[in-house]
């Protein structure tokens, strides 16, 4: 490698890494705990938010609690949120307001979960491996901002920052989609088991994002899909 590669390289480190592409079966690893590293992803909302619905693939041994997906505006740093502050529960954030989902712990192994919400009802649903949790009521009426700064791998208390890397992910990301619409039951389980889906805002087959820190992309080392 010449001197003039070398040195672009190390800029693109230092800098940030900015890609767009088609991560079918591989994975974001998060390699250190705690860690400062996050992805950033890059998407245009057309308008505010009344519904959404976001699912994500996640693989750890953390037993403390870390944040999946964060989404905040310069108003609201929990605009939404997902987060699990403990092995046995859940937490979806909207404006700042969350409903906890309370799970079997895990066995060591993958996990997917989707999470959507309506405005007009203030209906938060929780799917956990293709499969629907007890429905709960949250922020009837709100609607979601659009500039916002969307990361994996770290909680903002500050628009695009403020982080407390005790609250980071350290371990594989996978399968991140984000609509702005709630999906149907069917949806949902294809998204457990990476079918066709509806297009996307944020889609893991098309994704624009930007590495911040240690984050490594790799291919996954097992097919993740359950029954």
């Amino acid at each position: 490698m010449g001197q003039l590669q070398l040195w672009l390289a190390v800029l693109a480190v230092l800098s940030g890494i900015m890609a767009q592409e088609d991560l079918y079966r591989k994975v974001f690893v998060f390699r250190k705990d705690p860690s400062n590293a996050y992805v950033v992803l890059r998407a245009k909302f057309e308008q505010p938010l009344q519904n959404f619905t976001v699912c994500l693939r996640s693989y750890t041994d953390l037993t403390r609690p870390y944040s999946l997906f964060s989404y905040a505006t310069k108003a609201q740093d929990n605009e939404i949120l997902l987060l699990k502050p403990k092995p046995s529960e859940y937490r979806l954030y909207v404006g700042g307001k969350f409903v906890t989902f309370r799970v079997p712990e895990g066995g060591r192994d993958w996990e997917h979960v989707c999470a959507s919400w309506e405005s007009a009802t203030g209906i938060a649903e929780f799917w956990l491996n293709g499969k629907p949790w007890p429905r709960k009521g949250l922020q009837r009426g709100y609607t979601v901002g659009v500039e916002a700064a969307v990361l994996l791998g770290q909680e903002q208390d500050a628009f695009g920052g403020g982080f407390d890397v005790y609250n980071s992910f350290s371990g594989e990301l996978a399968d991140v989609y984000l609509w702005d619409m709630g999906l149907s039951p069917d949806k949902m389980r294809a998204a457990y088991q990476s079918l066709r889906l509806p297009p996307a805002v944020l889609a893991w087959k098309s994704l624009s994002y930007e590495v911040q820190g240690d984050v490594v992309v790799k291919p996954r080392l097992r097919e993740v899909l359950g029954p």
